[in-house]
């Protein structure tokens, strides 16, 4: 079986051997062959099996299909010889075929669910060498842990060290989430943080030793090595106390990097801006309340009437207290001591500028969330009282307000360009081809040009909305652009009053690419096309397009090539009625040829009129018979029209008359010949020219 397997592949690679090695590899193979008489090895499809062996039917099955695809490689090739013009260099892109995953099933019970495989699940939980802080989810994933590990101890340690929630009974179970937090806080230090990826220079460092000792370097490392320290040992000489878990707060650049990550990725950023915003007016509110408890029992609970006096929920009363003091509601007891006095003007003062900034910082993340909403009612009231100032008709503004409500409840914006134009070219690119490649790679006009030219021609694209009931263009018109049907359909019209509804158009479709290419201009539009629902065209006109093919002269000569072709199946006739054949005897003979019209021309009569003026001028020749003693050269004939020549009239010999026709040589050549004429529209000139021939 090693044998046979080494001739095979031998075969594929292309080695050329002799027929009769050919015929020896193929017989080891258990194959049989017809060899030809030519220098080519034909393997006959006929499987013919020899007496005393067997066919190795899966060889036998890889080299037929290795001769199929070797013979459409053939044909392709003798096409690119026919044509070379249709051929380039590069072609067009194409999509790339993504080969389906299997899916994988787990039966439980009496349920089927699918299931990720096992190996690419670990494959996607494996740690990278080094990590992109920009696109890596994962690490997202973990900055969202670690920033739940800091909120724990942003909330909480106030908390425990002021309010007296922690007891001897609970202690075991505040213990145990410290210890994970502190445990989220070391992994974060020692293994993803020195994986982090930095720029220097423009470049993208990943290096593991360069990213440890910029991270090592910076003073996120030194903060964190503080967040981590344990001066919880200090508990040994002091008792337990919360507030040596103080430094744990230190951690607040991961909480930051968090949100910016988060922010990035997340499609309405702004939903979570304003949640953050209201969690950081609820963090203030529970410090002061956390505050107001501490000077309480600094005070005494219950001792004065601006004190908290020890009843219902503690933290509740403290942070009622709280809100009403920093939003400065008033109606809260009035305070007694100095202590009291001076604690409640810092509050105020601290609730006015705090709550100040969170309104404003609300404001502001709202405004910006709906910016794009008020722009677009700027714009329509705008056009509105623009409209009323020149008294435009209402059924005009209707039209007007409808084509803004559906470009902005379709689209989000607009104008997409405005969005595009703040990028650079090559992300505009990646955009438009993820957009707009599918439904150009559709245009057969298209179909083999550079690369390059397509892709500019991608971002010259533009977006037009049209309305029910829109022209998009009407017949007669000078066409200059070309429209592909991004969303909607369109109907095109024709008939004798112009309604009926020939064909309906719809996404991917394209319609005007023939006027692009009209070389000599004028190519008028042939029907009415006009969008039956709200349509979404993209439209490329033809000034355009000539600069882009400036730069690609081979894709223009492809393009005018294929102009033609369609320009010669748009100008050929509909066909017409069947023609009925005649019956009877009359079938036997062939259909009466139409005279020619240069014969036409020349007798100055069409049909049976020119006929009996041919006869008429035959009975005048034969009574006028020249004599035959006079020698006279013959005039050229009448029919052959010749230009009139002048002669002195001679007094002895009557004038013949002007039309009698002589037979006889002459030493001019009459030239015939049909030119265009140089105004368009007028057909063609018949030109008749006699000349002398020369003698030698």
């Amino acid at each position: 079986e090693d044998k046979n397997t080494h001739y095979y592949y031998n075969f594929i690679a292309g080695i050329v051997i002799s027929k009769q090695s050919m015929f020896e590899a193929l017989t080891k193979l258990h194959l049989s062959t017809t060899l030809s008489s030519s220098p080519f090895v034909l393997i006959s499809t006929q499987k013919t099996t020899p007496q005393g062996f067997q066919t190795n039917e899966y060889a036998d099955a890889q080299l037929q299909e290795i001769v199929r695809k070797m013979r459409e490689r053939a044909t392709v090739y003798k096409e690119k010889l026919k044509d070379p013009v249709l051929s380039s260099p590069e072609g067009s892109p194409t999509a790339s075929e993504v080969k389906p995953e299997e899916d994988h099933y787990c039966d439980m019970l009496c349920c089927k669910f699918k299931k990720t495989p096992l190996k690419k699940y670990m494959t996607y939980l494996q740690l990278p060498d080094s990590i992109d802080s920009y696109t890596d989810r994962r690490y997202v994933a973990w900055l969202m842990l670690v920033t739940v590990a800091y909120n724990w101890n942003c909330w909480f340690i106030p908390l425990r060290f002021v309010f007296p929630y922690q007891t001897s009974s609970n202690t075991i179970y505040w213990v145990a989430i410290d210890i994970i937090c502190d445990i989220c806080y070391l992994c974060d230090l020692l293994v993803f943080q020195p994986r982090v990826q930095f720029l220097k220079g423009g470049d993208i460092i990943s290096d593991k030793v360069e990213m440890k000792k910029f991270y090592h370097s910076s003073m996120k490392f030194r903060l964190d090595v503080i967040s981590v320290l344990p001066f919880e040992v200090l508990s040994i000489f002091f008792g337990f106390n919360p507030a040596f878990r103080a430094n744990r707060m230190l951690k607040h650049n991961t909480f930051f990097e968090f949100n910016d990550r988060l922010e990035a990725i997340l499609d309405k950023a702004y939903i979570y801006r304003v949640i953050r915003t209201t969690g950081y007016l609820l963090f203030i509110l529970h410090i002061n309340a956390c505050l107001y408890y501490w000077a309480s029992d600094y005070e005494g609970l219950g001792s004065t009437r601006w004190v908290y006096d020890g009843q219902g929920n503690m933290y509740l009363r403290c942070y009622y207290w709280a809100v009403r003091t920093l939003i400065t509601i008033g109606g809260l007891p009035e305070p007694q001591t100095l202590f009291e006095i001076v604690f409640q003007l810092l509050n105020f003062f601290l609730g006015v500028f705090v709550f100040s900034s969170l309104i404003g910082q609300m404001r502001d993340v709202i405004g910006a969330a709906t910016a794009g909403q008020n722009y677009y009612r700027s714009c329509m009231d705008n056009t509105v009282s623009y409209m009323n100032t020149y008294s435009i008709p209402k059924v005009v503004q209707n039209r007007v307000r409808t084509w803004y409500e559906y470009t902005w409840d379709s689209q989000g914006m607009l104008d997409e360009s405005e969005l595009l134009e703040q990028m650079p070219t090559k992300m505009q690119l990646a955009i438009a081809i993820d957009v707009n490649f599918a439904i150009v790679n559709k245009v057969d006009l298209f179909k083999g040009c550079d690369t390059q030219m397509i892709y500019d021609m991608l971002l010259r694209l533009k977006s037009i909305v049209y309305l029910p009931g829109d022209f998009v263009c009407k017949k007669g018109e000078i066409g200059r652009e070309m429209y592909i049907i991004k969303q909607g359909e369109v109907q095109v019209l024709g008939g004798p009053d112009g309604t009926k509804v020939l064909v309906t158009l719809r996404a991917g479709a394209v319609f005007g690419e023939i006027s692009l290419l009209a070389a000599g201009g004028g190519n008028r539009r042939t029907a009415n096309v006009v969008a039956h629902g709200f349509a979404n065209l993209f439209i490329l006109d033809k000034k355009t397009l000539n600069e882009i093919l400036v730069h690609y002269p081979d894709s223009e000569k492809l393009l005018m090539k294929k102009a033609k072709v369609l320009l010669k199946e748009k100008g050929k006739p509909a066909p017409g009625p069947p023609v009925q054949q005649p019956r009877g005897l009359a079938g036997l003979f062939g259909q009466k040829q139409e005279t020619p019209k240069l014969f036409k021309a020349m007798l100055g009569g069409k049909g049976k009129a020119g006929l009996a003026k041919l006869l008429q001028l035959k009975r005048e020749r034969d009574i006028q018979k020249p004599k035959p003693e006079e020698k006279k050269l013959p005039e050229p004939a009448a029919s052959s029209a010749p230009p009139a020549q002048k002669e002195e009239p001679n007094a002895d010999t009557k004038p013949k008359p002007p039309a009698v026709m002589h037979r006889g040589t002459t030493n001019e050549s009459l030239i015939i010949s049909m030119s265009p004429s140089p105004t368009a529209g007028e057909g063609e000139i018949l030109k008749v020219e006699a000349k002398e021939k020369k003698r030698k």
